[in-house]
């Protein structure tokens, strides 16, 4: 595992100022690594993958849990430096690195079948929604991000924190918090406070993913509004929002803040 003088020395060899940009903040405290992997509730028998390893605390962390882990990383010099890091720390470990932006990632060397990352803030959302989609064989995860996007994707319906990720992420399956982070254990300290989320895959069929992602956007684009209203541009007039609303056995002056994703995915079977 990787103290906080090794990734320090690391950062400096390699002539690394950690970016706000590429989200860098690289986690310098063994004992939240262990907390991390534990709450990712990894089997031998899983893969994890990994977007965003950095210095590699994280993966050497996986790595005493999996026999395999997948790296995703974007950074030229931090992929370089990995597979030397695992090969000091951890001899014989398999990495399997991907030099790549995550965004752009649609295919990977072995399938994975856990997500544990300690994720960009500036594109954390997108990034676990992504991966969810084009990695069907992922079935569970454990990702640390800025405790408000945290609450956001944990949210039940009807709270302050509750939105479209909270619902695109339920489509999947069900979210929870699993702990917050404190700043300190992060080297550059960020300005914000981070937490954990534990999601599983429980959902099996995506044929209906992009019509009810879009009933989702439309409905909290336009959030204060009744459903009737809300749902008039994406099902073309409020009058067959209505009617679609209705034949979902849902009322058209409900809010989109109110309904669960299995209300949505009934009204989006019925456009």
């Amino acid at each position: 595992m990787l103290g906080a003088a090794e990734i320090r020395q690391l950062a400096e060899k390699l002539e690394i100022r950690p970016t706000k940009k590429l989200g860098q903040n690289f986690v310098i405290d063994p004992n939240t690594i262990h907390r991390i992997v534990a709450a990712a509730h990894l089997t031998s028998e899983d893969v994890p993958v990994e977007i965003g390893p950095g210095l590699g605390s994280l993966t050497l962390g996986l790595l005493e849990v999996a026999p395999k882990v997948i790296a995703v990383e974007v950074d030229e010099r931090l992929a370089q430096q990995l597979p030397e890091t695992i090969a000091k720390h951890k001899p014989g470990a398999e990495l399997e690195l991907v030099v790549a932006d995550a965004l752009r990632v649609t295919e990977l060397p072995s399938a994975p079948t856990a997500l544990v990352a300690n994720l960009p803030y500036n594109i954390s959302v997108p990034v676990l929604l992504h991966f969810m989609e084009q990695f069907p064989t992922i079935n569970k995860g454990l990702v640390m991000v800025q405790a408000e996007v945290a609450h956001r994707l944990a949210a039940s319906p009807g709270s302050k924190d509750y939105g479209a990720p909270s619902l695109k992420l339920a489509y999947y399956g069900p979210a929870r918090l699993a702990g917050n982070v404190p700043r300190s254990i992060f080297w550059p300290i960020p300005g914000v406070d981070s937490a954990l989320v534990y999601f599983e895959r429980t959902r099996k069929n995506f044929d209906d993913r992009k019509v009810v992602f879009s009933a989702i956007d439309a409905g909290f684009g336009m959030r204060r509004k009744t459903l009737r209203q809300a749902l008039g541009g994406w099902a073309g007039t409020p009058a067959k929002a209505e009617e679609i609303l209705l034949a979902a056995g849902i009322s058209p002056s409900q809010r989109a803040e109110e309904l669960n994703i299995e209300d949505f995915i009934k009204i989006a079977s019925k456009k």
